[in-house]
């Protein structure tokens, strides 16, 4: 009987002990950018878009540049999911982005970044204007 009733004691502690433990603080948020970039070997852009957490909006600037074969310039209009949030602060930081791609008058362009903090931006859109590029570059982005 008395093995029964710590056995008991032990299992309610467990339980309540996992209620009460507290849960993974990384949140998935919705991304939406404006990025706009042009140059000639060396790109250059910039841009503006808004994070939504919780309901509510954040809005931030993003600046990058590319190094290697960039000719033309091209807007694009990214959506997407930003992931491992620790709060809306962790989305600022540097992220690097590699690959090869272009648009001529219109297309659609996919990519994922990943900053310092651990935050994945999971992101497409199309694109317009006339870029080809090669290159390899970063972008920056900081809460307004």
């Amino acid at each position: 009987m008395r093995k029964s009733a710590i056995a008991a004691t032990l299992i309610t502690s467990f339980a309540v002990a996992a209620g009460f433990s507290t849960p993974s603080r990384a949140e998935t948020g919705q991304v939406a950018v404006v990025f706009t970039k042009g140059g000639f070997i060396v790109g250059v852009g910039g841009g503006e878009g808004v994070l939504v957490l919780r309901g509510k909006k954040y809005p931030f600037t993003v600046s990058g540049m590319s190094v290697g074969f960039t000719i033309g310039a091209s807007t694009t209009r990214f959506v997407g999911r930003a992931l491992n949030l620790r709060g809306p602060q962790s989305i600022e930081g540097s992220y690097a982005v590699g690959g090869a791609g272009g648009a001529v008058a219109a297309g659609a362009g996919a990519v994922q970044l990943q900053n310092g903090n651990g935050v994945i931006l999971q992101l497409s859109g199309p694109r317009v204007g006339a870029e080809v590029s090669a290159a390899v570059g970063g972008v920056t982005i900081r809460l307004k």
